[in-house]
């Protein structure tokens, strides 16, 4: 059985979209330029720099765009590079873009149990668009093809009126409802976050009651969380932007190295330890689920996920995402924690900084 060795939380920065949500992160920046960036290595020098020899094992991979994430053509490209090296895969998609998403079946038949679809449910504009049918039709073309798959919703206002008619919608298309995705403002990191909603947080918990989401009720029960226990993200987890190269070992680090360019060199081990910069893990249903924080006992990533009535995942694949990264990674030793804390608590404030920076720039525009 596959074990996995790490973790890569994967951005591809583009910002083009065919949808216009109105809780979506891109767009509350204001950063959805539509236009789609050039790779700076070629899927070929991606896949050969992201070897299991090079990572220590078997990993896995989620892959996400700032816009939609089929809109670049390298897109699968690069997730054949990373199946042909024995990984395992996620991307998420608004699951509209029927073409590109056709180009699934270029990838083997014997991979495709090592790929899951994750489908974000956006209701209302898929009713705008009238892109209804086409949404659920490219969910069992996935499930066809032997790929694993789920269904997700952003827990957001507008929806409230109409949760029954999508639980209603996905009970019957996909045999269970979807799971409850919690929708975050994107205000500075370095003041309170705070839950896309006007309603209370009780009020906010109890709208997705009836979903019976464990990924949800995992998400809020470590919503501003600030966590002091001893992090391998840095070690055991990282994010990658797939443009650039350049691995971090968490969102709230400027420790980074561009592993792209120099293939031969070992990718770095250095983790967070118990200085994370941030004020709650903001991915904790990726990160902690899959055991980041060895000393915190989690739910698996699957079971998070996963609809046994729907029969979303695959065998190979639900018990790939069952594993731990304790079971393939050693835990440091006191000396190396030690040090681990001290480069850590640097780059805390080097991060705290740099948010001040940013939120200064933002200010004046």
């Amino acid at each position: 059985m596959d074990k996995i060795k790490k973790f890569f939380e994967c951005l591809i920065p583009e910002t083009v979209c065919n949808l216009r949500c109105g809780y979506c992160y891109v767009i509350q920046r204001s950063q959805n330029t539509m236009k789609v960036p050039e790779l700076d290595y070629s899927p070929e020098i991606i896949g050969k720099a992201l070897t299991q020899e090079r990572l220590g094992g078997v990993c896995y991979f989620s892959i996400c765009g700032a816009g939609e994430t089929f809109v670049p053509d390298y897109l699968i490209e690069i997730v054949h590079e990373l199946l042909k090296n024995g990984h395992y895969v996620n991307i998420t998609t608004n699951g509209t873009l029927t073409k590109k998403m056709r180009r699934l079946e270029t990838i083997p038949q014997e991979w495709r149990s090592r790929l899951q679809i994750a489908f974000s449910f956006h209701y209302l504009e898929l009713i705008r668009l009238n892109l209804m049918e086409t949404f659920f039709s490219n969910i069992e073309f996935v499930k066809s093809l032997g790929c694993s798959y789920l269904v997700q919703l952003n827990l957001y206002d507008e929806y409230v009126p109409v949760l029954d008619e999508i639980k209603s919608i996905c009970m019957e298309k996909v045999g269970a409802p979807p799971q409850i995705v919690a929708t975050r403002k994107e205000t500075s990191l370095t003041s309170k976050i705070e839950l896309m909603t006007s309603h209370t947080v009780e009020e906010y918990k109890s709208f997705a009651q009836s979903f019976k989401s464990p990924l949800f009720d995992f998400t809020m029960k470590n919503f501003n969380v600030r966590r002091r226990e001893f992090c391998y993200a840095g070690s055991w987890t990282y994010t990658l932007n797939l443009k650039t190269g350049i691995l971090k070992r968490c969102y709230a680090s400027c420790i980074h190295q561009n592993i792209f360019e120099n293939i031969e060199k070992p990718i770095m081990d250095m983790a967070v330890g118990k200085c994370c910069g941030s004020l709650f893990c903001l991915n904790s249903s990726h990160f902690m689920s899959l055991g980041v924080i060895p000393s915190i006992k989690t739910p698996s990533y699957v079971s998070l996920r996963n609809r046994k009535d729907g029969q979303w995942y695959t065998p190979q694949m639900e018990e790939f995402l069952s594993s731990k990264l304790i079971e393939s990674n050693a835990e440091y030793s006191t000396l190396k924690k030690i040090v681990a804390n001290i480069i850590s608590a640097g780059d805390k404030v080097a991060y705290h900084s740099y948010r001040k920076l940013v939120t200064l720039k933002r200010k004046k525009k």
